[in-house]
């Protein structure tokens, strides 16, 4: 029987704003014991909800759904024109200096790794272009950890999580980036969409909502 629990944060006609705990996927997977997701439940109580992005099943945080064909078309849109601001936050293997500037910029083009799916890789040649801005927040000596807070700049599958390898420093938890100590360490990955800065697609209000890392 499909689940509904749903953390709703914010609804109106046009649009709902959910907060999706870790381990949880945004929509169907292959196979029965895939079908409990939060698209899935979401329409179970929304029923004309439509998915307009989506978080990695071990990511938690903010994540949009149009409702409507108009509502998604729109926002849709608007993921695809990069005008939707999203902000997550991130606890990195290793202690991270910080950049120059306040924040860095990694520019590195993704693909899908096909051998070895569903991981993606830097790939120079065939990579689409893939770019993500990062700061640090803070340091933890003890644990050899490294706070961050990130902003991509573009969509890419696993993007985050695959440009923290590149720097030397997989996001603690990441069983396919990771390393095995310090995936073993947490349980869960730490990655977090914390914030949502967006037009509202039928009357262009400014909207921004904000959800609180867990960890």
């Amino acid at each position: 029987m499909l689940s509904t629990d749903l953390t709703v944060l914010y609804a109106d006609a046009a649009l709902l704003v959910l907060d999706k705990p870790a381990g949880l996927l945004s929509v169907p997977g292959r196979g029965a014991d895939k079908q409990d997701c939060l698209s899935a439940r979401a329409q179970a109580l929304y029923p004309d909800a439509l998915i307009t992005h989506r978080l990695d099943q071990a990511t938690s945080g903010l994540l949009l759904m149009a409702r409507g064909a108009e509502a998604n078309r729109k926002l849709s849109a608007a993921f695809a024109g990069r005008s939707v601001g999203k902000r997550y936050l991130a606890v990195v293997e290793g202690i991270l200096a910080a950049p120059d500037e306040e924040w860095g910029v990694i520019d590195l083009p993704i693909s899908l790794d096909w051998p070895n799916r569903p991981r993606r890789i830097i790939d120079a040649l065939n990579g689409k272009p893939s770019v993500t801005r990062w700061r640090v927040l803070s340091h933890d000596a003890v644990k050899q950890t490294t706070r961050l807070e990130l902003e991509p700049l573009t969509g890419r599958s696993h993007q985050l999580r695959v440009h923290l390898q590149a720097l030397g420093h997989p996001i603690v938890g990441d069983a396919l980036y990771g390393h095995a100590p310090a995936t073993n360490a947490a349980a869960r990955m730490l990655l977090h969409a914390q914030s949502l800065e967006l037009q509202h697609p039928t009357h262009g209000e400014a909207l921004r909502f904000v959800s609180a890392a867990p960890f």
